[in-house]
C-alpha cells in the first residue's frame, strides 16, 4: 500500500477589516472650487468656508497685485513678460497656502493661471481691446511667440500635474453673472468663455472627476456641502452674509486704494501707443 500525503487545503487569508470612516468634522479634504472671471469664485468659496469651518485659500486678485508689481498699471496695459510675472505670483501664492497641514477649500485652483495665459496665446495678450490694438500687438508679438508657447506648454504640465496631486474635489462654477468692467479684467465675453471652456477642457484631458454646480449662491453652496458631506458650523443664511461682507469689504479697500485710481485714469496718447507697441 503506498503511503499517501494529504495536504491541507490553503487558507486563505482573512481580509483586514476596512477602517471606519472618520466623522466629516476629522476628515481631510482639499477641494477647489473652479470658474472664469466674474463667476463667483470668490463669494461661494468664502461663504464655504465660513459655514463648514474649512480654511479657505486663495491667491491675491491680479489688482491686488498689480498695485504692487506694477503700480499705475491696467491689466490691459502689461506686457507678456509682467503677464507671466502675474501668473507666476498667483502660483506662488496658491502653493505656499496650499501647503499647509489640513483641510482647506481653494477659491481657484493651481491651473487657472495656465488658463488665462493660454487663452491669451489664443485670443491675444489683450483680449479687451479693439481690433486695431490686438492687430499691432499680434505683428509685435510674432517674433516671440514660439517662445511664449514653449513655456506656456510646459507651465501647463506642471500645474495640471499638482492639480491631479493635491486635489480630492473639484467643483466648477459656470459663467451666470455678468462681468464687471474694473480696468482690471480683460473686459470681453468671448475671452472669459474661452476661459471658461479651456477649464473644462483640461479637466475632461486630466480625468479629473468634477461637479458643476449653479445656481445663486445659495444654491451653490447647499450643493457643494451636500457633494462633499461638509460639516457645518453655522446655518449657510449666515454664512453667505458674512462672506457676501466680507468680499464686499475687501473689493472697497482695494478700490479706495490711491493706487488703483491711479490705474484708472486716462492715460495720454503718447503713453497709449507705446502700450500698443509693446508685446
Amino acid at each position: 500500500m503506498k503511503n499517501s500525503t494529504h495536504e491541507p487545503p490553503l487558507l486563505r487569508a482573512a481580509a483586514p477589516p476596512a477602517a471606519p470612516t472618520p466623522p466629516p468634522s476629522e476628515r481631510v479634504i482639499r477641494l477647489a472650487i473652479s470658474g472664469t472671471y466674474s463667476s463667483g469664485k470668490s463669494t461661494t468659496t468664502e461663504a464655504v468656508s465660513v459655514a463648514t469651518g474649512i480654511r479657505r485659500t486663495h491667491a491675491m486678485t491680479a489688482r491686488e497685485i498689480l498695485l504692487d508689481l506694477v503700480p499705475g498699471k491696467q491689466l490691459e496695459e502689461l506686457s507678456a513678460n509682467e503677464l507671466l510675472m502675474l501668473g507666476l505670483r498667483r502660483l506662488e501664492e496658491r502653493i505656499h497656502h496650499e501647503a499647509l497641514p489640513g483641510s482647506f477649500v481653494s477659491d481657484g485652483s493651481v491651473i487657472h493661471e495656465w488658463i488665462y495665459g493660454e487663452a491669451r496665446m489664443r485670443a491675444g495678450i489683450n483680449p479687451g481691446a479693439n481690433i486695431l490694438l490686438r492687430a499691432v500687438k499680434k505683428a509685435a508679438g510674432l517674433p516671440a511667440k514660439p517662445f511664449y508657447r514653449q513655456y506656456m506648454h510646459a507651465y501647463g504640465e506642471i500645474a495640471k500635474a499638482r492639480a491631479k496631486r493635491i486635489y480630492d474635489g473639484y467643483v466648477h462654477l459656470p459663467v451666470e453673472f455678468t462681468m464687471r468692467a474694473d480696468g482690471h479684467r480683460p473686459v470681453s465675453e468671448p475671452f472669459r468663455k474661452l476661459s471658461d471652456d479651456l477649464l473644462i477642457e483640461t479637466l475632461e484631458e486630466m480625468e479629473i472627476p468634477y461637479h458643476v454646480v449653479g445656481g445663486t449662491v445659495r444654491e451653490r453652496v447647499a450643493r457643494i456641502v451636500e457633494l462633499f458631506d461638509l460639516p457645518l458650523v453655522m446655518p449657510l443664511d449666515d454664512a453667505i452674509t458674512i462672506a457676501q461682507e466680507r468680499v464686499r469689504k475687501a473689493t472697497e479697500v482695494l478700490e479706495n486704494d490711491a493706487r488703483f485710481h491711479s490705474a484708472q485714469r486716462a492715460k495720454s496718447w503718447r503713453r497709449r501707443i507705446a502700450y500698443a507697441m509693446r508685446y
